[in-house]
């Protein structure tokens, strides 16, 4: 079995939020909410991490919340979806069109959505 490394994006300005929407005009974008101090936060990315395969086609970007919490509070109001840690957002044609929280975070439930 063939296993890929993630090539986590780093989410570090509100700015890239406009590059992410014109992105996802031409690739779905994968928006990965992570605070470093929770374990089922460190579960869930790892689930992920470990499950990944570049050819799903997704570009993945990795937010720490501790360190950019702004950040999700715009990434709330643009995409209209309520905040929640862990959280992982697909954005297509600058729309968010999958979202899923906490234990609900999975490769397969992100395929299935892509």
């Amino acid at each position: 079995m063939r296993v890929d490394t993630m090539n986590w994006n780093k989410l570090t300005s509100d700015a890239q939020l406009d590059v992410i929407k014109e992105e996802s005009a031409k690739q779905p974008v994968l928006i990965f909410k992570h605070s470093t101090t929770c374990s089922i936060s460190a579960m869930a990315l790892s689930r992920m991490e470990r499950n990944w395969n570049d050819q799903l086609g997704v570009k993945p970007y990795y937010l720490d919340l501790l360190a950019n919490r702004p950040i999700s509070n715009k990434i709330e109001n643009e995409f209209g979806i309520e905040h929640e840690s862990p959280q992982v957002l697909l954005i297509r044609n600058g729309e968010c069109v999958y979202d899923a929280s906490h234990m609900s975070i999975s490769f397969a439930g992100l395929q299935q959505a892509v």
